[in-house]
């Protein structure tokens, strides 16, 4: 590689050391997930286009000015994936997953692409753990989901989290709300932003997103769909709730919460850290989506999920990386380096952590590279024999080739 080159501007390595903290949230998340009943699921990096401008909704943020989308060379527009829902109906529609017992339960950890201004928090490539349940209008999946999210959060550490709860309703039960919103950000108009002022036939809902002062303050005023649900909405609300409170999940109602995806119904939720920067304290998110297999061609499937930024949960969790595990076995050698090479070889084999001289260092800078990296035993191999420290220990013997593996075994296990 030239000479002063560097990843991408708003992408970002990931080291040794920082990659032991990311497998801990992979960990995690799978065994909270699987004893639940999800399967892990993984899907392209890239999709056709039109399963995000038809699923995300063609109004919002991500397709208007966020994904990055190139033709194919055959006159096809793909996506690189900006979010993981979308995908997974489609992967469930694709492979006809609506027959199997409901609700189908499935969970991911894959990276995603937005072409956002990078901040702290906030990467053009990042990494996202997400949950699925499509099949079920039960509010008890909604209550489920947020309480493994909930769970989740706290196992990795996650710190000074609040949860925002609220719910959309149904789309038919928006459709005059919509129509009231509109009249209202109509007679405010000169008091908006001109992002607001675009898209107020397209997405008034949006508008209680704006970080605008002036929009804020005419959004204060503005009417709330919570106050406008019907019956039976707000009883599917009212049991999610009280299932949280069963659960003793706290949470505070948030009748500005609308989530920036069209797909949303009924159910919203955002967990945020005050460890996390203003305007970039989201943690993890999601909601209810009854509409979407439907938009993607499949039957009527009523659905709900979140998704939660690794790096973001990262950030928001005090612990440090935790150094390597040292190696059980260090392998020297004056010169004898097939007998080293597969010692090595059988220790590792054996399940011992073993790592071998690969730098040309003297036999005194080999004992001081295993001092370096810790190991319990440093093999010192020779045509005839081993000379094997115990460096805990302090005591050393000679062993033949074929004992190694063995005499490091029972002293690890004594």
């Amino acid at each position: 590689m030239s000479p002063g080159l560097t990843a991408p501007r708003g992408t970002a390595d990931v080291l040794p050391e920082q990659a032991a903290i990311r497998l801990r949230v992979e960990q995690t998340a799978r065994e909270l997930l699987e004893a639940a009943g999800y399967g892990r699921i993984e899907t392209p990096a890239f999709e056709a286009t039109e399963v995000f401008t038809r699923g995300v909704g063609a109004a919002t943020d991500i397709v208007e000015k966020e994904m990055y989308s190139f033709d194919d060379g055959g006159g096809r527009s793909l996506t690189l994936r900006p979010e993981g829902t979308a995908p997974v109906c489609r992967a469930y529609v694709e492979h006809g997953m609506h027959k199997l017992p409901a609700p189908v339960k499935l969970y991911y950890l894959e990276s995603f692409f937005r072409a956002e201004r990078p901040q702290a928090g906030r990467y053009r490539q990042f990494w996202q753990v997400g949950a699925e349940a499509l099949g079920s209008e039960d509010p008890a999946l909604d209550a489920e989901l947020i309480v493994l999210l909930h769970q989740l959060l706290t196992r990795l550490g996650a710190s000074d989290l609040h949860l925002r709860l609220s719910s959309l309703g149904t789309p038919a039960a928006r459709s005059e709300y919509r129509d009231e919103l509109i009249d209202y950000l109509r007679a405010n108009s000169d008091r908006l932003s001109e992002t607001v002022r675009d898209r107020i036939e397209r997405n008034p809902l949006r508008a209680f997103d704006a970080d605008d002062p002036s929009t804020g303050a005419v959004m204060e005023q503005a009417p709330r769909l919570l106050d406008r649900l019907p019956a039976n909405d707000l009883e599917h609300f009212a049991e999610v709730r009280r299932l949280l409170d069963s659960a003793g999940v706290a949470y505070e109602i948030d009748t500005t919460l609308v989530r920036g995806l069209d797909y949303y119904t009924r159910t919203v939720f955002e967990f945020t850290s005050d460890e996390l920067a203003a305007g970039q304290s989201t943690v993890g998110a999601g909601g209810r989506y009854d509409g979407l297999v439907e938009l993607l061609g499949g039957p009527p499937t009523p659905g709900a999920g979140w998704a939660a930024g690794v790096e973001r949960i990262i950030l928001a969790s005090p612990a440090e990386a935790e150094p390597p595990p040292a190696p059980d076995l260090y392998v020297a050698h004056d010169g004898s380096r097939p007998a080293a090479f597969n010692l090595a070889l059988d220790a590792r084999a054996a399940g011992l952590r073993a790592q071998l001289e690969l730098a040309g260092r003297s036999l005194k800078g080999q004992f001081k590279h295993a001092e370096r990296l810790n190991a319990r035993f440093v093999a010192v191999v020779d045509d005839e024999t081993v000379t094997l420290r115990d460096r805990s220990a302090g005591s050393e013997r000679v062993v033949a080739h074929g004992d190694v593996v063995a005499a490091v075994k029972q002293a690890l296990e004594a």
